[in-house]
C-alpha cells in the first residue's frame, strides 16, 4: 500500500475538525493522526483521542529526541506537532493518514510528503463569521479570540500553498466537496 496522507488545515474556528470528523465516518480507509500539544485539554477533550497533551517540558523533550515529523510554536509557549509514531501506527494498519493541523504544520507536511499528500485548506466565508464561530464555541477569552483572529488573517494569505481551497459557508456542501476530493486522490 502506498503511504498517502490527507492534510486538512484552516484558521482556528473555520470548521476543519468538524469536517475531518465527518469524513472519517464516511471513508473507513482513513485513520486520524492524533496531534501532540503542550496545552491543557479544553472542554471534553481526551488525551490520546483528541490530542496527546504532553505539557511544555515533555513536548520540548520530544523535539530534542527528534520524535516529531513537524512541530510549531503556534502561540508563545504553545506547541503543536505530529509524532512520527502516529504515521508508523496508521501506515502499519494499511490506512491513509488524515491530519487536522494548523496552517504552518499543513504546509510543512505537504512540503515533506509531496505528491503522496493531498493538502486541503478550509476557509471561513468571512472574518466576521469566523469571529462569530469562535465566540459561540465559548472556549476562549475575548483576548484569546482576538489573537486567533489576527493569526487567521495571516493564515488566509497562505491558502494558495494548498492543493485545494474549500470555503466553508455551508457545512454540508463543504463536507461533500472535501469527501469527493479525497475519494479521487485515494483512487489515483
Amino acid at each position: 500500500m502506498e503511504e498517502k496522507s490527507i492534510i486538512i488545515s484552516a484558521p482556528s474556528g473555520a470548521g476543519k475538525t468538524t469536517i475531518v470528523q465527518a469524513i472519517l465516518k464516511r471513508i473507513p480507509q482513513l485513520a486520524f493522526s492524533i496531534s501532540a500539544c503542550s496545552r491543557a485539554p479544553r472542554g471534553k477533550e481526551i488525551h490520546g483521542v483528541d490530542y496527546y497533551f504532553l505539557g511544555k517540558e515533555l513536548f520540548q523533550q520530544r523535539i530534542e529526541e527528534e520524535a516529531l515529523i513537524e512541530w510549531e510554536e503556534v502561540y508563545p509557549g504553545m506547541y503543536y506537532g505530529t509524532l512520527k509514531s502516529e504515521l508508523t501506527r496508521i501506515w502499519g494498519e494499511g490506512k491513509t493518514v488524515i491530519f487536522d493541523v494548523d496552517v504552518e504544520g499543513g504546509l510543512k507536511l505537504k512540503k515533506m510528503m509531496g505528491e503522496k499528500a493531498l493538502s486541503i485548506f478550509i476557509q471561513p466565508p468571512s472574518m466576521e463569521e469566523l469571529e462569530r464561530r469562535l465566540v459561540s464555541r465559548n472556549t476562549d477569552s475575548i483576548d484569546k479570540i482576538k489573537t486567533r483572529l489576527a493569526k487567521a488573517e495571516q493564515e488566509m494569505e497562505r491558502a494558495k500553498g494548498f492543493d485545494v481551497v474549500v470555503i466553508n459557508d455551508q457545512l454540508d456542501a463543504a463536507i461533500e466537496t472535501v469527501y469527493s476530493t479525497i475519494q479521487k486522490f485515494i483512487a489515483s
